[in-house]
């Protein structure tokens, strides 16, 4: 049985929520446990039917791909129909090592071979499995989302514009706040860390950054995403990254959008790995350090050499920020590797107070560091860039401009 909706239900859901695919196996850790119950304590369950969780939410955009996800209350197979302009002729599904990915709930899809600079429309689509045995397979409901539309990048883009927000501490309505600031075009946004006071299930993903991101803008432009040190913690911390994309699958990642290389570092917590409060269960040190080695190669890189713009984006700052051993751990990694290799300007959060600091003996770059999460220091940062210029500007929340800097290309 086919079912079309296309408004996306707000219910209240009973009980936690989680990763995809949680399976019965678990019930073994449970003593007097079914699997079903098990099942049932973990996944959102709304009080009817099968309906999606989300909207689908860009990722991972490029001339020629797209990676496009959504969550689902039921165990689906899934999949996407979509086509240049306005047509859905085509269809899509994700496979990993042969098999179709299938008998999950957090579905992505990534299209491949689309054409640079063109409009693709699309929606998608997940077919509930009733019963998965060896060697029978039983389906129940479709359902389908409305039709959507993106456009890819160029293949050489000759400017880029970007949102960055950061610090909304489970603030949900500053998302669509801060965005209904900006009235010029713009590619993608771009989430500098602690979106989240900590992570304890699903339906908070779904409810602070997910569905407040979809009702606005990321079902047509995609966005990227980087941990704050509030991002790892909580219970959920460690399944948080399968509702994101990132390139390689990693938390920190390089890509280049027409003449802007940008750098995204994941710098941990702010904390020492020892402090009681992690119970001897982090490593961010470690963490800190493997992201230096990569980075000093991909400075060595000729695309980083040769980009008109070098930006860094990180959530805890090198400077201005206190002497923790965060900041202070990422300084003594990062700081020699950004003046060595000439980064042109450095964009963080964490501090709550929003400020820009030019070049100096310390930082021979700028320093921009984003507000929020309280009313009246909630922040918008707004970057644009051509072959010749950068233009970043920082609103507050109530759309005045609170900061401002220019490069030019050397």
């Amino acid at each position: 049985m086919e079912k079309e909706i296309n408004a996306l239900p707000r219910r209240q859901f009973l009980g936690n929520v989680s990763k995809a695919g949680i399976l019965g196996s678990l019930a073994a850790f449970l003593p007097g446990s079914s699997s079903a119950e098990v099942l049932k304590s973990f996944t959102a369950i709304p009080e009817d039917g099968h309906v999606f969780l989300t909207k689908p939410y860009l990722q991972l955009p490029s001339a020629d791909g797209m990676t496009i996800r959504w969550v689902t209350n039921k165990l689906c197979y899934s999949w996407i129909e979509y086509g240049e302009g306005n047509n859905l002729n085509l269809k899509a599904h994700n496979v990993t090592d042969g098999l179709v990915d299938a008998h999950n709930r957090i579905n992505f899809v990534k299209l491949k071979d689309l054409k640079p600079g063109t409009k693709y429309s699309y929606r998608v689509l997940s077919k509930e499995i009733t019963d998965f045995q060896p060697y029978s397979l039983k389906y129940g409901e479709t359902i389908s989302s409305e039709t959507y539309s993106f456009s890819t990048p160029k293949a050489n883009p000759e400017a880029v514009s970007w949102l960055i927000l950061n610090d909304i501490h489970d603030r949900p309505a500053s998302i669509p706040h801060l965005l209904k600031l900006n009235n010029e075009d713009y590619d993608y946004v771009f989430f500098n860390g602690d979106i989240f006071d900590f992570q304890k299930d699903e339906q908070q993903i779904i409810d602070h950054m997910l569905n407040p991101s979809t009702d606005v803008f990321a079902s047509t432009k995609p966005f990227m995403f980087v941990r704050g040190n509030h991002e790892t913690r909580g219970k959920f911390s460690r399944e948080l990254k399968d509702y994101f994309s990132t390139k390689n699958d990693k938390g920190y990642f390089a890509y280049q959008w027409g003449p802007v290389f940008n750098i995204v570092l994941d710098t941990g917590e702010d904390k020492p790995d020892d402090h009681p409060v992690y119970a001897g269960i982090v490593d961010f040190d470690g963490y800190r350090k493997e992201q230096a080695k990569w980075l000093e190669e991909i400075m060595k890189s000729s695309a980083y050499k040769k980009a008109k713009f070098r930006v860094v984006m990180m959530h805890i700052p090198l400077y201005h920020s206190g002497d923790w051993h965060g900041p202070m751990h990422c300084r003594e990694l990062f700081a020699p590797l950004f003046k060595k290799y000439k980064a042109d300007i450095v964009i963080s959060g964490h501090t709550h107070t929003y400020g820009v600091w030019p070049p100096s003996a310390e930082h021979p770059y700028p320093v921009i560091i984003g507000g929020g999460p309280q009313e009246g220091k909630r922040t918008l940062i707004k970057v644009k860039a051509d072959s010749k210029t950068l233009d970043l500007v920082m609103l507050k929340d109530d759309g005045s401009e609170v900061g401002k800097y220019s490069l030019k290309s050397s």
